[in-house]
């Protein structure tokens, strides 16, 4: 019996089909399962052809309805795999595989495909431009590298015309996947042997020969980053009923390597921009750690309620063993800390909110008649008396101010220290504390309690205070596989600042770093970077810069649509418009997420979707994953979620940054820089949430946070 794979090429062009279109897919399909490979050659509603003039002859269509078709490639060396590669109108179909030519990679062993007619077209051409350049930008790799790392001789022949990126970038859509990866890490200035470690070696199978596969079958078994072979009618129906979900738990090559590792002798840290898979390696390292013994218990833990929800339902999807599933505790910092005090004291103090702790400290001031201000006091006491765990005045003497802007001699810290008791002793009286109290009495508890938990893994660490890695650190006993952590700090919209290194939590030669985008397109990878361009970001643990270099998409598609309006209205009614249309080319509603600053430019949106017949939920309300409905959040619950069409409203200079968020340059320049960067990120994260279309909009003046170079 024959055999189906699918290509990711096939899963883009799936997911956007009306679902008449994707019925028939499905029967199409179904056919591959229970018909031999002669009976599906001769089978009428298949109608199973060659292509005409193709450059590849393995190159087949198959009917899907009278309009559309399906591209495969049939096996010619005696094999019973099919690859289902795209699905396209009937027209559209013919002129595509014609072009199309699937070929093995000699380095990573895996099929890759190009658009031959394209790159035999554009090759003389540019040849002769490449000829009088000043320079060219591969010119320093040797064609025996290049050989190596798998770029085969007419790709070698394109690419010595390339003169600069942006040229590469252009070409990119022609060339074979793994070849244009090895070429962007090139060009981003990565040595060859970089280059074959993270891109070649990871993907080339152990036991490869000296000479690549010839059959179909193996070539395609290779290729398990960008193929998923289906093995019977179960798995084919479970696919394409989720094909989006298949893929939130789907793991590359460079990614697997860092998941799947036996074992390593301490702390991990993975850091990597939005959409390189970060969440994807923690679950999966999840499942590895859990097949090891049967009797590990792990915790898997995040920043925020609603992250803590979407890890437990991809856990779902990717254990299979309820047993397995029953050992990982999925569960906020905060709800872990919280659940400890109460374990051991009998019950944990109730969570007092930002707003009621910024009047305590009010109260504080005018009481005490202090010469600083409620904000100062609350990030004095975050950032430097709970970020150091202090609990004396002594102690409080001669502790340094990281990332505090003013000074402040011993007689001002006496002074200030009364402002810290009252301000406990009023939270006391009231039987409520803060969330980072309570972490803080947590993480002490621990200390004589002793771990709970055999493995720590921490999903969006950028966000975490070092009082809350401090119950992470008493959680797990200090060893192998200790703690993995997964974050990036261009992503980081909670003031938090840490030095992992001096809460013991030490990462030195066990960091690794993802730079490819699986999630979101070149297009808007690019503009959203630009974002964050004019500043200099604190890597995860405090040890210096971080940078998005060689950080790249291998996905392309529209640029965002950036653009202004002279009323809120008029915003609100264009964005109505986007969302009828988007809706009216197959996106489901539920993979539309508009997002806004504030809650009531939300609120106006649900009103208005609401009385044009679109149904809408709101992120806060956790709806589940059948729930019908646009996705409506604010910019800081947008962090983890991801959407085929994103729509950002309400990017004004009054929303962005938000002056009431932001200390004074006066007051503190450090906490003032702190406090814009973070307004930059709240930004690219809400921008990096879109995998296929952004739309970007303002009513008046527009952010200057928006890249000026957007095409509005």
């Amino acid at each position: 019996m024959p055999q189906l794979a699918f290509a990711n090429s096939f899963w883009e062009s799936y997911d956007v089909l009306e679902k008449p279109v994707k019925a028939g897919v499905r029967k199409a399909m179904e056919k591959f399962q229970r018909l031999t490979v002669a009976e599906l050659h001769a089978d009428k509603g298949l109608h199973l052809e060659s292509v005409e003039k193709a450059r590849d002859p393995r190159m087949r269509t198959i009917r899907v309805n009278d309009f559309w078709r399906g591209v495969v490639l049939a096996p010619d060396d005696g094999s019973d795999v099919f690859l289902l590669v795209n699905v396209v109108p009937h027209d559209d179909a013919y002129t595509w595989a014609a072009k199309r030519l699937y070929t093995t990679n000699t380095a990573t062993r895996g099929l890759e495909v190009r658009n031959v007619v394209a790159i035999e077209q554009l090759t003389p051409a540019l040849e002769k431009a490449a000829a009088s350049a000043p320079s060219l930008l591969f010119a320093a790799h040797s064609d025996t590298v290049l050989r190596d790392l798998g770029i085969d001789e007419q790709v070698r022949r394109a690419v010595r015309t390339v003169i600069d990126k942006p040229q590469l970038e252009a070409f990119g859509t022609l060339l074979p996947e793994d070849q244009f990866e090895v070429l962007q890490y090139l060009a981003e200035g990565f040595g060859p042997e970089d280059v074959y470690r993270d891109v070649v070696a990871v993907r080339r199978p152990t036991d490869a020969g000296p000479d690549p596969d010839e059959s179909l079958a193996e070539i395609i078994a290779n290729t398990a980053s960008r193929i998923t072979l289906v093995t019977g009618p179960d798995e084919l129906t479970e696919i394409l009923e989720k094909p989006f979900a298949a893929w939130r738990v789907f793991l590359h090559p460079s990614q697997r390597r860092i998941a799947y590792r036996v074992s390593y002798a301490g702390p991990v840290q993975v850091t990597g921009g939005p959409g390189t898979g970060k969440t994807v390696v923690a679950l999966h390292r999840v499942k590895h750690l859990l097949s090891r013994s049967p009797g590990t218990r792990v915790l898997l833990t995040t920043y925020t309620n609603a992250l803590a929800a979407t890890l437990r339902e991809s856990l779902a999807l990717l254990l299979d063993d309820d047993e397995q599933l029953a050992r990982v505790d999925v569960t906020t910092v905060n709800a872990y800390a919280h659940r400890t005090v109460a374990e051991a004291d009998g019950r944990a103090p109730s969570p007092v909110g930002d707003r009621d702790e910024r009047q305590v400290w009010e109260q504080v001031v005018k009481k005490l008649g202090l010469p600083w201000t409620e904000r100062f006091l609350t990030q004095e006491y975050r950032h430097v008396i709970l970020a150091q765990d202090i609990r004396d005045l002594d102690t409080y003497r001669t502790s340094p101010r990281r990332g505090r802007g003013s000074a402040l001699p011993t007689a001002r810290r006496e002074q200030l220290w009364p402002a810290v008791e009252l301000f406990e002793s009023i939270l006391r009286e009231r039987g409520v504390s803060t969330h980072l109290q309570v972490c803080a009495r947590a993480a002490r508890l621990l200390k004589s309690t002793g771990p709970g938990y055999d493995h720590v893994v921490v999903d969006e660490a950028q966000d975490l205070h070092p009082s809350q890695w401090r119950v992470l650190r008493g959680a797990v006993a200090p060893g192998s596989d200790d703690l993995f952590l997964t974050g990036d700090p261009h992503q980081r919209i909670y003031d938090a600042k840490v030095s992992l290194g001096s809460l013991g939590i030490s990462v030195t030669g066990r960091s690794n770093r993802l730079r490819i985008n699986y999630r979101s397109t070149e297009e808007i990878l690019t503009w959203s970077t630009g974002v964050l361009t004019p500043v200099t970001i604190e890597d995860l643990g405090g040890r210096g810069a971080d940078s998005l270099a060689g950080y790249r998409s291998l996905l392309h598609g529209r640029r965002p649509r950036v653009e202004g309006h002279g009323s809120e209205s008029a915003e609100v009614a264009t964005l109505i418009e986007k969302v009828e249309e988007w809706i009216g080319q197959g996106i489901r509603p539920s993979d539309i997420g508009v997002c806004a600053r504030f809650n009531l430019l939300l609120d106006k949106v649900a009103d208005r979707l609401s009385g044009a017949g679109i149904p809408v939920v709101k992120v806060r309300d956790s709806p589940g994953p059948g729930s019908d409905g646009v996705r409506l959040a604010t910019m800081h619950a947008m962090k983890g979620l991801e959407f085929r069409c994103v729509a950002v409203l309400g990017v004004t200079s009054t929303a962005l940054p938000f002056a009431r968020e932001v200390t004074p340059a006066g007051l503190d320049p450090i906490q003032h820089a702190s406090d814009l960067l973070r307004e930059r990120c709240l930004l690219f994260v809400a921008c990096t949430r879109a995998r296929e279309v952004l739309h970007v909009s303002w009513a008046g003046i527009p952010s200057g946070f928006v890249p000026r170079a957007a095409d509005r």
